[in-house]
């Protein structure tokens, strides 16, 4: 393990379907995730600005165009809880203080982790999420690689 990272930041792999939080130099937590459309094109650095649990969910413009028939009934919005798309918890990336909308989170859906799935960001099973919620601070540096 490279001790040069700095601590209590993330990196994503998208292309090895993993990402790392540094614990300390030296020491990193590995998480197995599933990555969507929107998280193959996040690269260079972002800044955890928000955090939430049991967050709401609302399809892009993008996604209700494509698949009118499964996103369009959600176009108003979903609330938080067991289903919704972001599962458990999501922490959302920042460029300055511009939302870049992608996010990592959670997944009602854990069969999904170690797949390029059709939408979405960078899902991690609820416990994983959970797990990586509650360990990082608003503020958190995450680099992504392509």
């Amino acid at each position: 393990m490279r001790d040069d990272v700095a601590p209590n930041s993330i990196h994503i792999f998208p292309e090895y379907f993993c990402i790392y939080h540094i614990t300390a130099p030296g020491q990193a937590r590995e998480y197995h995730v599933a990555v969507g459309d929107q998280g193959r094109n996040l690269r260079g650095m972002t800044t955890i600005r928000r955090k939430e649990e049991w967050p709401s969910w609302t399809p892009t413009t993008n996604m209700i165009h494509r698949e009118p028939d499964k996103y369009g009934p959600f176009a108003g919005g979903m609330a938080g809880g067991p289903d919704n798309p972001l599962g458990a918890r999501a922490l959302y990336l920042y460029r300055g203080n511009r939302d870049t909308m992608y996010r990592i989170h959670g997944t009602p859906q854990p069969w999904t982790i170690g797949r390029a799935v059709s939408s979405g960001c960078i899902r991690l099973t609820n416990d994983d999420i959970v797990d990586l919620y509650n360990a990082t601070e608003i503020g958190t540096t995450v680099h992504s690689y392509l």
